[in-house]
């Protein structure tokens, strides 16, 4: 048995306040630990966003990686012990770019038995082939570094992490919740708008106000379906009386003659407010997709063609240079396998909390970001004339820290994102 290589990557460990939390650590200590029992010639490689350095807004420089050193003392004694035994080697990412500009964090994290790469990519070698290694920030308009290895030049993402994430830290404390950082895991950066609006109907609105407005939310919706009942009932289209009878609720008395009139004024006020809600409607709709023509919201097709621009510079790879028989990259935070036919495109994924939008099932009420984990690794060796891919992951229970009435708002939804890694692939070289 040749060599074996581990990949991950994505893990964003670090920055301000809050961000230095880490809720995997004793789970990447013990991967770490593992590591150290292997009795083959073995690399681990963290391809990529290993630490947050963008987040820091209040240290510069060594400054850094020193409150990093400090924060997690566990996880870099175990570094060192790991080191020991197998190489560890870490690729900078967009994120801690900063590894590949000064030589003083590579000295310091060779004091841990860290190797650092200062080139956007490497390769690996498998006897005649080759494993292509890199983050896949260069393939990203917001994230590409202009000039790698210039801590100056820096994408528009450095700043939105900056400034945004790095202050979501400071100030995730003060919130009802401490939800803030959890922006990390909001992927892609156009999901924020919605995720903030999310977070604030369901954890920071004043409860008081939050229980007024269900029940007018709620007998919104009914009205709006009595009055398009009614209408339809009205010219024939529904069969029967039963939303245009006026005794549906006298049985109920007193509340029934309330319900009634509360229904009657609601469905007033909506025939009047139809023309201008129609004319308010399509602006709004006018205004999503003009955003979304300048890739501000996060959509289906925007989402497609990030992972085609990703596929396509995997592919170029892939032809220029026949020895490579894997191209492996992270960035994205999605997780898969592209088996070419004795070839393979592998995205390593995230250890970050996962956030899967899911619909809610009342239209007022807004989506919910329905937390999990996918703490994953992907291992590498050649036997013969075969390449085996081996895929694990590593359980890790997401919080419970979802509302009753966020529970209830998504309840016959499907909440988990569908797995497109299986756990052992071979290419036949």
């Amino acid at each position: 048995m040749s060599k074996q290589y581990f990949f991950i990557s994505d893990l964003h460990i670090g920055g301000d306040d809050a961000l230095q939390e880490c809720d995997f650590e004793p789970e990447l200590i013990a991967f770490l630990a593992k590591l150290a029992e292997q009795e083959t010639d073995t690399e681990l490689i963290i391809a990529g966003d290993c630490f947050g350095l963008w987040e820091f807004t209040a240290r510069e420089g060594m400054a850094k990686l020193d409150a990093l050193i400090r924060h997690h003392e566990a996880l870099f004694r175990q570094f060192r012990r790991t080191g020991r035994r197998i190489t560890i080697t870490i690729l900078p990412g967009n994120h801690d770019h900063e590894l590949a500009c000064y030589p003083q964090y590579r000295e310091r994290l060779q004091e841990f038995n860290v190797q650092v790469e200062t080139s956007v990519s490497t390769t690996r070698d498998l006897g005649d082939k080759k494993i292509w290694v890199e983050h896949g920030m260069q393939d990203d308009d917001n994230n590409r570094l202009p000039e790698f290895g210039n801590p100056r030049a820096n994408p528009l993402g450095f700043f939105v992490s900056h400034h945004v994430v790095g202050s979501a830290g400071k100030y995730s404390g003060l919130g009802k919740f401490n939800w803030l950082k959890d922006i990390q895991s909001v992927h892609p950066l156009e999901e924020v708008p919605h995720w903030t609006w999310s977070n604030y109907f369901y954890r920071e609105m004043n409860s008081l106000l939050r229980l007024v407005l269900l029940p007018f939310l709620a007998l919104f919706i009914i009205s709006l379906l009595v009055v398009a009942g009614s209408l339809l009932e009205e010219y024939g289209i529904l069969p029967g009386k039963f939303f245009t009878d006026k005794q549906m609720l006298a049985p109920l008395g007193m509340v029934g003659n309330i319900l009634d009139l509360i229904l009657l004024v609601n469905g007033t006020i909506i025939l009047f407010s139809l023309p201008i809600g129609v004319v308010f409607w399509l602006l709004l709709r006018d205004m999503q997709k003009t955003m979304e023509r300048y890739g501000l919201f996060a959509t289906e097709k925007l989402l497609l063609e990030q992972h085609e621009v990703h596929q396509e510079a995997a592919l170029r790879v892939l032809n220029d240079h026949p020895e490579v028989a894997v191209y492996l990259y992270g960035h994205t935070h999605h997780a898969f396998l592209e088996d070419l036919g004795g070839r393979a495109i592998i995205n390593t994924g995230t250890w970050l909390k996962k956030l899967r939008r899911v619909r809610s099932v009342l239209m007022p009420f807004p989506d919910v970001y329905y937390p999990s984990y996918c703490l994953n690794y992907v291992r590498i060796q050649r036997e013969d004339d075969r390449l085996l891919i081996d895929y694990e992951t590593i359980d890790k229970e997401a919080p419970q820290e979802l509302s009753l009435l966020q529970r209830l708002v998504i309840l016959p939804r499907k909440k988990t994102t569908p797995n497109h890694f299986h756990r052992h692939t071979v290419l036949d070289l």
